[in-house]
């Protein structure tokens, strides 16, 4: 589209670009490109037009594009395709869509804006634009069904490690698929994945974190919060999510390449919020109470329970709870 071809055009000028340049350079009148500007204005774009001089794009650093993507992971070697869409339903369904079209992966899908996203069980995750990093992964992993709920700790190890590397704040996990920054929720993480019986097709890794929200509603505000209100200032969106999928791509190379989440273990365990604090599991068994103390080699969190036995919890009745184990012949229905 023509405003996609606009923006890119003045996310490469760094300045002022003029009318006359842009139609010239795209075959159009004018008008085309006035209609255009005022189209990525309506998106939320800054951007001044000045006389004899044309149209500069303000506050770039702040804002995501498929051109800034392109920058952005220009030089790894882990996704084979990244697409920037400005609004859609959710990134986790446009990889189940791409998934279905037999796109093989690695493939993130990043939207400005989510008019359906979902977190845990179902719930509305508000994702409006400007304020947040929504993205989904496609990713089909050479790994038995029953190991592919690790990858949920593997993506919470790298969203963690990415929020730190690109901003500083001291990011934590809560087991097994939250991030927090000072106890409040920032980020979370919603795996799924369809197979075909014994037989992993594919999976989708979608993540939402709080970026740029300055206020959440009073029900939530104890508990949620956002990188911008934790540093006190914006924070720019694409070294974010570039920071996550370099760790994503080293941890799940190595979690994959041993089929243990042991060599992730101690890294995970020095960012466990839950560590040594009192927990609330919610058990098919029944709930209880107690201390986590850290996880085992599998990634299940080891609760000191108050009658001072020790268990595990699986990551994997987490995992699904949260997930539609999906047959091949089934997915157009569950979609």
């Amino acid at each position: 589209m023509l405003k996609d071809d606009v923006l890119k055009a003045l996310l490469e000028a760094g300045d002022y670009c003029s009318g006359q340049a842009l139609c010239e350079r795209f075959h159009v009148t004018r008008t085309a490109v006035w209609k255009a500007v005022a189209r990525l204005r309506d998106e939320g774009y800054t951007i001044e037009a000045r006389q004899n001089r044309g149209y500069r794009l303000q506050n770039t650093e702040y804002l995501l594009s498929q051109a800034s993507l392109d920058e952005a992971f220009a030089a790894q070697n882990f996704l084979k395709r990244w697409v920037f869409l400005q609004q859609t339903d959710s990134t986790n369904l446009e990889v189940k869509r791409a998934a279905a079209a037999g796109d093989r992966g690695p493939t993130l899908f990043v939207a400005e804006e989510q008019t359906a996203g979902r977190g845990r069980r179902g719930r509305n995750w508000s994702s409006p634009p400007g304020s947040g990093i929504w993205m989904s992964l496609l990713l089909r992993p050479s790994l038995r069904p029953e190991r592919a709920s690790v990858l949920t700790l593997v993506t919470a190890l790298a969203v963690t490690d990415g929020i730190r590397e690109a901003t500083g704040l001291e990011a934590a996990i809560k087991w097994p698929n939250d991030v927090v920054v000072m106890g409040k929720k920032v980020a979370g993480i919603l795996t799924e994945m369809s197979t075909d019986m014994d037989r992993i097709e594919f999976v989708v890794i979608g993540i939402g974190i709080n970026v740029n929200t300055e206020s959440f509603p009073e029900e939530i505000r104890s508990v949620a919060t956002s990188l911008a209100i934790e540093q006190g200032k914006r924070a720019a969106r694409t070294p974010i999510i570039a920071a996550i999928w370099k760790h994503f791509a080293a941890y799940e190379c190595l979690f994959e390449a041993t089929g243990s989440f042991a060599a992730l273990k101690e890294r995970y365990e020095t960012l466990l919020a839950n560590r040594n604090r009192e927990v609330r599991v919610l058990d098919p068994d029944g709930e209880y109470t107690g201390t986590a103390i850290g996880i085992t080699e599998e990634g299940e969190l080891l609760v000191l329970r108050d009658d001072q036995s020790l268990t595990a919890k699986s990551a994997c009745a987490e995992f699904t709870a949260m997930c539609n184990f999906v047959s091949s012949g089934h997915r157009e229905q569950e979609e």
